[in-house]
C-alpha cells in the first residue's frame, strides 16, 4: 500500500515529532484532505506538442537576429505588448489577451522521452540520455495520475471514474507503425489504478498523419484502448466485457507490474467508466454542434481538445491532449520548416484558439487551467532548409485560465533566443505550479515503492507571478 501525507515539509518541521504520530486519516483532516486555501482550478487541460516546437517560429521570434537565426517567418501584431507572434498563429495573435506566454522554460534532458517524461511528471527522468524510449515501472507518476491518487485518498477511497484521460492516444502510438510508446503520461510506481483512461484514434496507414487532415466521424472514435472497434461503451454491451478489460490489463503490462489489487482497482474504474453516461456522451464528440466542431477544425488535434472540453464538462480533473510525432518529425524539425509552415502551425493556431474562446463563452476557463507546450525548443542556428536541431535550455509556454494572468509575457530571452536572461523555469517549477492550482502541496510527501521517503515535487517553485 503506497503511503501518503498531505503534510509538507515545512509543516513537519514546525510541529515537530509528534505531528509524525498521526495516522492517516488524523493526518488528512488536519489539513483539510490535502487541498490549500485559495486554489483555483477544478480541471487541467494539458496540451503536449511532442517533438519540440520551435521558440524562434512561435512565441520568441528575433526579427533583429541574424538570418540564419532569425527564421523565415515574420512577426505580427498581437493584443500584448512585447509579444513577437509569428504570422502563422493569426488566430492566436488576434486574442492574445486571453493567455500569456511563459517564454522562459528550460531544463538540461535534450532528448524526447526524457524531456517528455520530465515536462508531464516534473521530475528528471531516471533512464540517462540515450538508454531508451520507452516507459517503465520506476517512472515517477504522471501529474494526472497523482492528482487521481491524491483526489482518491482525499475522498477516502476511489474517486468516481473517469478523473484523467489521455486523448487521442498514448504518446507514440500514432508515431511510425506504434514500435515507440514513450513515457510520462502513466502512474508508474504509485500504480495502475491511477493511469490514465487513454483513448485510441487509428491512422489509415503508416503514411496517414490524421492531425494534417481532416477527418471522418466513422475515424473519430476515441475507443478506450482495449475495446473493440465497433463495440462502443453502450451499458447494454456490457455481458463478455471482461475480456476487453483483459486487454486493458495486457496492454500495460509492458511497462507496469504492479501488484493485482492495483489491477482489480483499475478494472473496477474501467467497468464504472463504461456505464457512465456523461463520460460516455462526452467521448462521442459527434453529439457536438457542427459549428463549434468546424471552429475547432476536423483534423486530430482540433476534434481531441473540442473532446478534452467535453471531458472537463463532465467531471475530469485531468486531460493530456497529445500532438504526437506521427511521421517520427512533425514539431521535431529537423530537416525542414515546410510542416511547422503548412500544417503544425495552422492546426495548433485553430485548436488552441478555439478551446479558449469555448472554455470561455462556457463560462469554465476561470475554473480550468490550460498549459500548451512542447518538451523542448530548437536550435537557434538553422540549416538550409530552416530545420533545426534540439534545444531544451530554452522554450516556451502557452498557459491561460483558472486565474492565471491573461495578456502578459513572462521571462525574456538572450537576442538569438537560446537562454533565459530573466525567470527561468524549470519542469519542476512548472508541476509545482500546476498542483498549487489543482489545490495541492507541491511538497506533499509520498512513500514510494521502494519504500523511501519523497516529495511529490522536488525542489519546484510555485510560479506566483502566472497569477493575478
Amino acid at each position: 500500500m503506497l503511503a501518503f501525507e498531505t503534510i509538507s515539509r515545512r509543516r513537519v518541521l514546525s510541529a515537530g515529532a509528534g505531528l509524525l504520530g498521526l495516522d492517516l486519516s488524523k493526518a488528512l483532516a488536519a489539513e483539510s484532505g490535502g487541498l490549500k486555501a485559495g486554489f483555483r482550478a477544478d480541471s487541467v487541460i494539458f496540451v503536449f506538442l511532442f517533438g519540440g516546437p520551435s521558440q524562434l517560429e512561435t512565441f520568441d521570434m528575433k526579427p533583429d537576429a541574424p538570418e540564419k537565426i532569425r527564421g523565415p517567418f515574420k512577426p505580427i501584431q498581437s493584443r500584448t505588448s512585447g509579444l513577437r507572434i509569428c504570422e502563422h498563429l493569426p488566430h492566436l495573435a488576434a486574442m492574445s489577451d486571453r493567455y500569456s506566454i511563459l517564454r522562459t522554460m528550460t531544463h538540461s534532458y535534450n532528448d524526447h522521452s526524457g524531456a517528455g517524461h520530465y515536462l508531464q511528471t516534473g521530475k528528471r527522468w531516471h533512464v540517462p540520455i540515450g538508454g531508451g524510449f520507452a516507459p517503465t515501472p520506476r517512472d515517477w507518476p504522471s501529474m494526472g495520475s497523482a492528482i487521481d491518487m491524491m483526489d482518491s485518498r482525499r475522498a477516502g477511497g476511489p474517486v468516481s471514474p473517469g478523473r484523467y484521460f489521455v486523448v487521442p492516444n498514448s504518446l507514440g502510438r500514432l508515431q511510425e507503425a506504434g514500435q515507440y510508446r514513450r513515457p510520462g503520461e502513466h502512474a508508474g510506481w504509485i500504480g495502475r489504478a491511477h493511469n490514465p483512461i487513454t483513448t485510441t484514434v487509428d491512422k489509415k496507414d503508416l503514411a496517414d498523419n490524421p492531425y494534417w487532415r481532416d477527418c471522418s466521424d466513422r475515424e473519430l472514435t476515441f475507443q478506450i484502448d482495449g475495446l473493440a472497434p465497433g463495440e462502443g461503451m453502450a451499458s447494454d454491451r456490457l455481458s463478455g466485457r471482461v475480456s476487453v478489460l483483459d486487454q486493458i490489463d495486457r496492454s500495460r503490462r509492458a511497462f507496469d507490474d504492479r501488484p493485482s489489487s492495483d489491477l482489480n482497482r483499475f478494472r473496477e474504474k474501467a467497468m464504472a467508466l463504461m456505464t457512465s453516461g456523461s463520460i460516455r456522451e462526452a467521448l462521442d464528440v459527434r453529439r457536438e454542434n457542427e459549428r463549434v466542431r468546424d471552429r475547432y477544425g476536423r483534423h486530430l488535434l482540433g476534434q481531441s481538445c473540442l473532446t478534452a472540453r467535453r471531458l472537463v464538462e463532465a467531471g475530469a480533473r485531468y486531460v493530456t491532449v497529445h500532438y504526437d510525432c506521427v511521421d517520427g518529425y512533425s514539431w521535431d524539425s529537423h530537416t525542414h520548416s515546410k510542416d511547422v509552415h503548412y500544417h503544425l502551425l495552422p492546426t495548433f493556431d485553430q485548436a488552441i484558439s478555439a478551446l479558449l474562446v469555448d472554455l470561455e463563452d462556457r463560462g469554465m476557463l476561470k475554473r480550468t487551467l490550460v498549459v500548451a507546450i512542447g518538451e523542448m525548443g530548437r536550435t537557434p542556428q538553422a540549416n538550409a532548409q530552416w530545420g533545426r536541431g534540439h534545444w531544451s535550455t530554452l522554450f516556451p509556454a502557452l498557459i491561460a485560465g483558472a486565474g492565471t494572468r491573461r495578456g502578459e509575457v513572462f521571462g525574456q530571452s538572450d537576442k538569438d533566443a537560446a537562454h533565459p536572461i530573466s525567470m527561468p523555469v524549470s519542469p519542476e517549477d512548472l508541476a509545482a505550479t500546476i498542483y498549487h492550482a489543482m489545490g495541492y502541496d507541491p511538497e506533499t510527501r509520498l512513500t514510494d515503492h521502494l519504500g523511501r521517503e519523497v516529495t511529490l515535487v522536488d525542489g519546484g517553485r510555485v510560479v506566483g507571478e502566472l497569477f493575478g
